[in-house]
């Protein structure tokens, strides 16, 4: 459900460039948002998500870092507990692992730690996934690392409206948000944005496409062809219901299980390696709440138990449309 602040005009926009306009509005809006990070400032960032930032607020509000993830995700972290609402930037999530001892034992703990008297409001941004032809560390999809650490919501959107709504959303709560862009689709295709400030509300998932056959639940990078995969099989009269969850923690249960009891079979579909994925949550979550809806076992459609792979095998580790739609073919016909 999104929540506009005011009718407006719109601009069409990429999902690079709606997360540069969700954090301008934030920081028109409220003056202790505080954009920092590596190259963040002058530079716009390696993809340019924060460009022309530092031009209009100036080094004290967008702030260039050492490349240090552990200490720029301390330093948020005491922003955050003294009243400001930090958004440290790291330059691609397969760098977070230095900083994965301040995000899981401060800032997710702060609030319990504290009994109340601290909150941690700050928005940990990167780019996430892989298709871009690039080297180790940066294709990395460990949402799941994150998901299942209390204290922390997890965010990942698929369409420009939808992250600037959820950036702002992440922005305003009072609590750490790890908020995943799908970098693979930064720069895809094009969707009309409002120029006003909105929020799209965190926990809530998206039915990108009704159906009555099947379930299909994705996120992220993996929405856009698990939706050409169940246009595709429109064709032989499989109707696909996509459920594109946008936030993975919480998770829209009442949305899954909704859907299942609908359709009574289910595909989830991720490009994190398969053991220990959030399909794996999904599948018990439906089970244990809407099993006797159940048609067919639950099919898992996701990369591979393996170092993601680079260059050549790279388009054969993420899980693409034609797999996508064997899986559901499958699933569908048992």
């Amino acid at each position: 459900m999104s929540q506009q602040e005011q009718t407006t005009d719109s601009q069409s926009l990429t999902l690079v460039q709606a997360v540069r306009d969700g954090l301008y509005g934030e920081m028109q809006r409220d003056e202790d948002v505080i954009v920092m990070g590596e190259d963040v400032g002058e530079n716009g960032g390696v993809f340019r998500a924060t460009q022309g930032l530092h031009e209009e607020f100036g080094d004290q509000r967008v702030v260039d870092t050492p490349l240090a993830e552990s200490g720029i995700v301390g330093t948020a972290v005491g922003m955050a507990a003294y009243g400001l609402r930090p958004v440290p930037e790291i330059q691609f999530l397969g760098f977070i692992y230095p900083a994965f001892d301040q995000i899981v034992s401060h800032a997710a703990r702060l609030r319990t730690r504290s009994r109340g008297r601290f909150t941690c409001p700050m928005v940990i941004r990167a780019p996430y996934g892989g298709g871009i032809r690039a080297p180790e560390h940066h294709s990395e999809s460990t949402e799941a690392f994150f998901a299942h650490q209390p204290g922390l919501k997890v965010v990942v959107p698929s369409t420009p409206y939808d992250t600037k709504g959820l950036l702002a959303a992440a922005i305003r709560d009072p609590d750490p948000v790890i908020f995943l862009e799908p970098k693979l689709i930064y720069r895809a295709f094009r969707e009309d944005v409002p120029d006003e400030r909105y929020t799209v509300e965190l926990g809530e998932a998206a039915v990108r496409r009704e159906g009555t056959d099947v379930s299909v639940f994705t996120w992220g990078a993996m929405t856009r062809p698990t939706i050409e995969a169940a246009e595709n099989l429109a064709e032989e009269g499989i109707d696909c219901e996509v459920v594109d969850l946008r936030t993975l923690s919480p998770l829209d249960d009442e949305a899954i299980l909704e859907s299942f009891q609908k359709t009574g079979r289910a595909v989830v579909v991720h490009e994190a390696p398969k053991t220990g994925g959030l399909a794996g949550e999904i599948i018990a979550t439906i089970q244990e709440e809407v099993l006797l809806y159940q048609e067919a076992p639950i099919g898992r459609v996701t990369g591979f138990d393996v170092p993601f792979p680079l260059y050549a095998l790279e388009d054969y580790y993420l899980p693409e449309a034609a797999r996508i739609e064997d899986e559901i073919r499958e699933t569908v016909e048992f």
